[in-house]
């Protein structure tokens, strides 16, 4: 029976909710303990929401679609077996694990009244987020197919943050495409095995990588209202061209050692933005100091033998976390290419075997407690923490047309934290663009928006504006 999802400010109508199971028999049920690397991240709910528009000569939505995702996520399933599984805590110890009984993924079809460029794409609270439904905590994958009045239609991958991170979900879109267009999955075996990242007897890690991070506590938080009037929620694209402008700028300097990447040249000028805001501040010390986090997979910097075989197909949390301080007036003061070989000595010089060996210690000191970034309550030093997942290229063509966006979208919208950060996704389809989610302080949110780099996302930009009959509507 169709259902209408309450409350919901979109009037999604649920036409469908069912779990999907692995179709390969031969896989015996199995029960998975999860790293030290996965457990350092939350248990909230994250995912990739793909919109596709009414493109016309094959885009748009047709009734094939539900039953293409009814077919073909058995195959799926039979490659991502975990995720057709159940978070459950261990009684013992406390711990969640996973249980690989092949109890079903989530598959969730709707429709929806409103055309999709009726949304307000400038934030994601407007329009991302009016695009999902809830789903049980305990439900490793949730696909939540959704059709539009103008004939688009979005698909939204959900897992639990504890089985992946984003790597992990662009695996699950890229595979996807690929198996629905060519009937055939390419990839080699996934490595489920999260003992490639075991603790040391004694765990050991020094005090500079314990000081990055500190135990969960509530107490510390701040309450809801403050957390609440701190950040301002903005969706941005920047042109391919303002990036290749910003390298340009930040290679400048003579006797510079390469070209900076075109991660290092935005989060140069990001981290300049912050700190002329701090500098500018009427409550800023003399001397007051502003930071830059920045989340790094460690996939493709391990380099002990072991670690570097299996991670190009290890299908879990490899996520580190690494820091750059420097006073505000000193990064005003210099050029662009000055602050962007900061930026990449923060990233590069990090010893990222020794980081991932004394993070899995870390956690296994505090598992009950559980660990957090501490920039993230927003002490001490501004930070403006980004997650930078341009390396994980989203193929979202399975056969309708290639998604006009690919956004992360999490859950943890009742997480208290006072500082800013923002995720970095590329554009599908390869035109060297970049959309970002900011979740950024008022003050930083006006200073990228009168730069003009940083453009409010829109409709018209995503190829999704309005007929003159819906206008009409």
């Amino acid at each position: 029976m169709a259902t209408t999802a309450a409350k919901d400010p979109m009037s999604i109508r649920v036409v469908s909710r069912r779990l999907v199971k692995a179709s390969d028999a031969s896989i015996q049920p199995h029960v998975l303990s999860l790293s030290n690397l996965d457990l350092y991240v939350s248990d909230s709910q994250i995912g990739t929401l793909c919109v596709y528009p009414n493109a016309g000569g094959g885009g748009g939505f047709s009734p094939r679609i539900p039953t293409l995702f009814e077919a073909l996520l058995p195959s799926l399933l039979n490659y991502l077996y975990p995720f057709a599984g159940r978070l459950v805590t261990n009684p013992s110890s406390g711990l969640p694990e996973l249980h690989c009984h092949n109890q079903g993924a989530e598959l969730v079809v709707g429709e929806v009244g409103v055309a999709l460029g009726s949304l307000n794409y400038g934030s994601a609270k407007d329009s991302l987020k009016k695009m999902v439904l809830a789903f049980p905590k305990d439900v490793l994958l949730s696909v939540q197919v959704l059709s539009f009045a103008c004939g688009g239609f979005s698909v939204m991958w959900w897992i639990n943050h504890l089985v992946g991170d984003g790597h992990v979900g662009a695996t699950i879109v890229n595979t996807w495409s690929r198996l629905v267009r060519t009937g055939e999955i390419d990839g080699g075996p996934l490595n489920h095995d999260r003992w490639v990242f075991r603790p040391r007897s004694p765990p050991w890690y020094r005090d500079s990588v314990a000081a990055i991070f500190t135990t969960y506590d509530e107490r510390r938080l701040p309450n809801a209202l403050t957390a609440d009037a701190s950040l301002v929620d903005r969706l941005y694209y920047v042109e391919a061209s303002d990036i290749a402008a910003l390298r340009d700028k930040a290679a400048s300097t003579t006797g510079a050692k390469r070209r900076p990447t075109r991660v290092e040249a935005l989060s140069a000028y990001l981290w300049k933005a912050l700190a002329d805001v701090v500098a500018a501040s009427p409550r800023s010390a003399p001397k007051e100091h502003c930071r830059m986090g920045w989340w790094v997979s460690a996939r493709r910097r391990l380099t002990a033998p072991k670690l570097a075989a299996v991670m190009p197909n290890y299908l879990g949390n490899v996520t580190t976390y690494t820091l750059g301080d420097a006073p505000a007036e000193e990064v005003t003061r210099k050029p662009l290419a000055e602050v962007a070989a900061m930026v990449r000595d923060a990233i590069t010089s990090v010893d990222y075997d020794e980081l991932v060996q004394e993070m899995v210690d870390l956690v296994e000191v505090h598992k009950a407690e559980g660990l957090m970034e501490a920039t993230l309550i927003g002490v001490g030093a501004p930070t403006l923490n980004q997650s930078m997942m341009t390396t994980f290229p989203h193929d979202a063509d399975f056969g309708f047309g290639q998604a006009t966006m690919a956004m992360p979208v999490v859950s943890a919208d009742s997480v208290r934290f006072c500082a800013s950060f923002l995720s970095v996704m590329a554009r599908p389809g390869g035109d060297g663009s970049w959309l970002v989610s900011a979740y950024i302080w008022p003050q930083l949110a006006a200073a990228l928006e009168s730069d003009g780099i940083f453009k409010p996302l829109t409709a018209e930009y995503l190829g999704l504006t309005l007929t003159q009959q819906e206008q009409d509507m």
